[in-house]
């Protein structure tokens, strides 16, 4: 019976966001010809609250944050662990500074969502190719990040599963000892309540806590992401014990007031 709850609410969720993006895509394409830059990414932001909204009030998926005071001034490069579609959508809608993702060009092509991403500022990237799509987001990673832009990468690649840890690959530490910002490690729950490759949502709170930012002058890309790779996996175990019943909770935020959302 449950089960069958969670399918209807999430098969209406995800008719709300078909339907909401489509006028909120073209909306954004036609705007693009007259405004560039910030404007048209805080439009985009506007359908993201929008989605993340509707995931709370039809499935019932809240937020809790940890560790805010965190959040630096300075652009910075986050590298959030990454299960699910939800953080994907969230954190534009978390952080009051512009977000750069690093994403494969592949998505540009998805109507309407897509559409509205081309013309956002972010650096899309040809897998295939990769020397060029380092140097590109070395190039274009320097250059947002002088703008006050701050940059987003996900180290593992691509979703992992509940209770599960992908390859840390070190483009992000390496583009931060280039540049000589810091990074911030991110520890996201998601799947607890939006399974990877499932498109029904399970009510519930999904922990987000950010880690202190890291410095990375000085530093080596590979020693750095292994430093962001301990303090995400061993925080995933504080957060959600459940998924890692061998693991003992680290209890570093302990005491701590969190924020739901």
């Amino acid at each position: 019976m449950r089960h069958a709850l969670n399918t209807l609410r999430s098969a209406l969720f995800v008719l709300f966001m078909a339907v909401t993006v489509v006028p909120w895509g073209t909306t954004v394409v036609l705007y693009s010809v007259v405004a560039r830059g910030d404007r048209i990414y805080w439009l985009c932001v506007g359908w993201l609250r929008l989605a993340i909204w509707g995931a709370r009030v039809i499935c019932g998926v809240r937020a809790r944050l940890h560790g805010v005071e965190n959040l630096p001034d300075e652009p910075v490069i986050l590298l959030p662990k990454h299960q699910s579609t939800w953080e994907t959508f969230a954190f534009p809608t978390l952080m009051k500074h512009p977000l750069c993702y690093v994403f494969k060009r592949e998505l540009l092509y998805i109507p309407f969502f897509g559409w509205a991403m081309a013309r956002m500022d972010m650096i899309h990237i040809d897998r295939s190719r990769r020397a060029d799509a380092w140097n590109r987001i070395a190039e274009q990673g320097r250059r947002f990040m002088q703008m006050g832009h701050w940059v987003i990468m996900f180290p593992e690649g691509t979703r992992a599963p509940r209770g599960g840890k992908g390859t840390y690959k070190a483009g992000g530490t390496r583009l931060a000892v280039e540049t000589g910002r810091p990074v911030l490690p991110i520890a996201v729950t998601s799947a607890r309540c939006w399974p990877r490759k499932s498109f029904v949502l399970q009510p519930g709170v999904i922990d987000v806590s950010y880690g202190k930012p890291i410095p990375s002058v000085g530093r080596e890309a590979g020693e750095l992401m292994r430093e962001v790779e301990v303090w995400i996996e061993a925080e995933m175990r504080r957060l959600d014990p459940e998924a890692y019943p061998a693991a003992v909770p680290a209890g570093s935020l302990a005491g701590e007031a969190p924020s739901v959302r």
